[in-house]
């Protein structure tokens, strides 16, 4: 397919672009097959470069001849476009709709866009599951490298190669993915240094309604433990709901074959339950009223920080479990591959200083969310602002990085990324240039060779010149665990997504320049009394050199 077919009107003049913080422009639209550009002819009038793919929905309106497109973006922004004569505004509108909402992967930007900067370093090959191992194997002989899923055969949401007890063999694994939801067996999520304990995730259990059982299961499982010592089942579905999983061949595990296992059940909500509460956020945040107790209604009534508190709760009781306890953990819902992934990254935060470093953080993403299989392409297709409601879409990730965010501002001295940086995957992930974040799951990255074909965010955000962008200034290494407050006092709403383009950032961009400088101006002046104290201890020296005889 050519893009030209969709493109009716592929430039209009006299558009007038109108969106927050900027004052009107008019300029030239253009429509390319990824952008929709407006260049105005004014001086120092930054230009609109739109992708395509960043569009959630648009509305039209005319008055007499003069029609406007609002354009209702996947980051919350919503521009309007006033475009004079009407059928321009309908040519532009049916294509701007045709172009966001393309069918196929292999034509959206990231397979088009070249990098205009140096690459140093290939991100496809910065945070290999090898490479992880090797971090705990200086610790730990009893777990090792399985790659029977290295056709992906055994689970199409698995990576190839996955971390798993040294004394469970291949054989014993096969058995244990036919017992587990979409073949995902518990493999390795995080090991606990300090304990030896271990976070590992999986599927739910197929007892279905006859109680099936699975010898292998119990053995892997098992194999995690301590002689003594119990492990916790934190099961991310409410009891009555995992009751109703076993009807559908489902369910949970059974105390009889588990002895050793004490189950938890953590109810966090999922799947639309989630989007419905972010388009209600996102209505309320654009309302503009100055009625506070009708604007505290419509926050409350969203729930959205209510899932931010179920959330959080869930990671610190695994983390407790694994710092506390010294218990090793498995956690699952019913796929495993969001409310489980959520939680495992977030004690992941709590519990380990690495994850809390930039290059940490971004193996944490690739190894908990990419690698291990949250469907992105699903997940991300839609935002607030779209009316065609399919059953896939839900802010699962966004919500994990609102939950992040909760944390850093609890903590703003534990953590070497800023605010900016989570708002950046935010972006990211629901419309990118690069290729990160495309497909479900490994396997559909592999199939669609997104190493060969997309360059990889990290090859851009691990550049000098960008991770000073991301760096938090107020950074000093913390090696210990942190215990985030999920008090409704210590949780707030995330001003930096939510409120960005309704109240201007100005005044805390500037606290935050200003900040920095002092931050600087210290360094400075500690390096100085550094000096000056090497200078005094050598002349103290040469003092008592001179004085004795």
């Amino acid at each position: 397919m050519e893009f030209a077919e969709l493109i009716k009107t592929p430039r209009v003049d006299n558009v007038v672009l109108h969106r927050p913080f900027y004052t009107a422009v008019e300029g030239t639209l253009c429509l390319t097959g990824h952008h929709l550009i407006l260049s105005s002819r004014q001086d120092n009038t930054e230009e609109l470069w739109l992708l395509h793919s960043n569009i959630d929905a648009i509305d039209k309106r005319f008055v007499g001849s003069l029609g406007t497109i609002i354009i209702k973006c996947k980051d919350f922004r919503i521009i309007q476009l006033d475009i004079p004569g009407m059928e321009e505004c309908l040519n532009i509108a049916s294509s701007i709709e045709a172009l966001s909402t393309l069918d196929s992967v292999t034509l959206m930007y990231p397979f088009f866009y070249r990098p205009m900067f140096e690459v140093i370093e290939d991100g496809w090959h910065s945070f290999l599951p090898e490479q992880e191992f090797e971090f705990y194997s200086s610790a730990t002989s009893e777990w090792r490298l399985s790659y029977i899923n290295k056709d992906f055969s055994i689970c199409p949401s698995y990576p190839p190669t996955v971390i798993v007890p040294k004394s469970i063999d291949d054989e014993a694994l096969r058995k244990v993915a036919a017992f587990r939801h979409g073949g995902r067996f518990p493999v390795l999520s995080y090991y606990h240094k300090k304990n030896g304990m271990v976070i590992m995730r999986s599927g739910q259990p197929l007892t279905g309604t006859n109680g099936r059982r699975c010898k292998e299961d119990e053995k892997l499982i098992n194999a995690t433990l301590r002689a003594g010592k119990r492990g916790y089942l934190i099961d991310t579905r409410s009891l009555n709901v995992a009751q109703q999983a076993r009807a559908k061949g489902g369910g949970f595990e059974q105390e009889a074959h588990y002895p050793q296992w004490r189950r938890i059940h953590k109810s966090v909500e999922r799947y639309h339950v989630l989007q419905e509460s972010l388009i209600k956020l996102v209505e309320a945040c654009n309302e503009q009223t100055h009625n506070m107790d009708r604007w505290l209604g419509k926050l409350e009534a969203s729930n959205w920080l209510t899932h931010i508190k179920e959330i959080l709760t869930t990671a610190c009781l695994a983390a407790q479990c694994i710092d506390r306890e010294g218990a090793s953990v498995l956690i699952h819902g019913t796929e495993g591959t969001d409310s489980t992934l959520q939680v495992t990254s977030l004690a992941q935060i709590i519990l380990e200083p690495r994850s809390r470093t930039i290059r940490g953080f971004e193996a944490l993403i690739e190894r908990e969310w990419l690698q291990a299989g949250h469907p992105f392409q699903q997940r991300c297709a839609q935002s607030a602002y779209c009316s065609s409601k399919q059953k896939w879409e839900a802010p699962v990730f966004l919500l994990f990085l609102d939950c992040v965010w909760q944390i850093l501002r609890q903590f703003p001295c534990s953590f070497e990324f800023n605010e900016h940086f989570l708002i950046m995957l935010f972006e990211h992930a629901y419309a990118s240039q690069f290729g990160t974040f495309l497909g479900n799951n490994e396997s559909e990255r592999c199939k669609l060779k997104l190493q060969q074909k997309t360059m990889s965010l990290w090859s851009w955000v691990n550049r000098p010149s960008e991770l000073s962008k991301f760096t938090n200034p107020l950074f000093e290494a913390n090696n210990l665990v942190i215990w985030p407050s999920v008090a409704p006092q210590s949780l707030q709403l995330w001003e930096g997504i939510f409120l960005r383009w309704s109240r201007s950032s100005k005044y805390l961009d500037e606290a935050y320049e200003e900040m920095v400088n002092i931050i600087e101006y210290n360094k400075e002046l500690q390096a100085k009394v550094n000096v000056l104290r090497r200078q005094l201890a050598e002349l103290e020296t040469e003092d008592g050199l001179r004085e004795s005889p």
